[in-house]
């Protein structure tokens, strides 16, 4: 009789370290990969309802490039809460800005909607330049 491998949660599970280089590549390839390893779809002992995912160090994030005419088209929405409270921001604006915001947002926006969501992107860290506070984990180099 066979069963379903289902891996167990282990407290001492030794999480990998990833860097990944934004500069020029597209926003949405970028973020796919960075979820998929948040997720931990890249190993074999995925499991939908577990966190077995690395951390993601992403670097150079205002070098991140759109395809076609979305830098002007496409729009960032937020809501206050109140009547009339809509807000709404091109993502060449949202690029001057915080050009973390554009990555945060494509990878959450790629992740499952659920508990395990805050979870996965508090192990995600965006920086705006080449250089990051996180030598000390020995990031391996992600490539997109």
């Amino acid at each position: 009789m066979q069963k379903t491998f289902t891996p167990k949660a282990v407290k001492s599970t030794e999480r990998k370290w990833y860097i990944v280089d934004a500069t020029d590549k597209v926003v949405g390839k970028l973020a796919t990969r960075v979820a998929d390893a948040l997720r931990g779809k890249d190993q074999p002992t995925f499991t939908p309802h577990m966190d077995m995912g690395a951390y993601v160090i992403v670097i150079n994030s205002d070098k991140v490039r759109f395809t076609g005419k979305k830098l002007e088209d496409k729009v960032y929405y937020r809501h206050s809460g109140f009547k009339g409270g809509i807000k709404a921001e091109t993502a060449a604006s949202v690029m001057e800005k915080n050009s973390k915001k554009v990555i945060v947002e494509a990878v959450k926006n790629m992740l499952p909607n659920n508990k395990l969501r805050k979870h996965f992107l508090a192990k995600l860290k965006v920086f705006k330049g080449a250089e990051h506070t996180h030598e000390a984990q020995k990031p391996v180099s992600l490539e997109i």
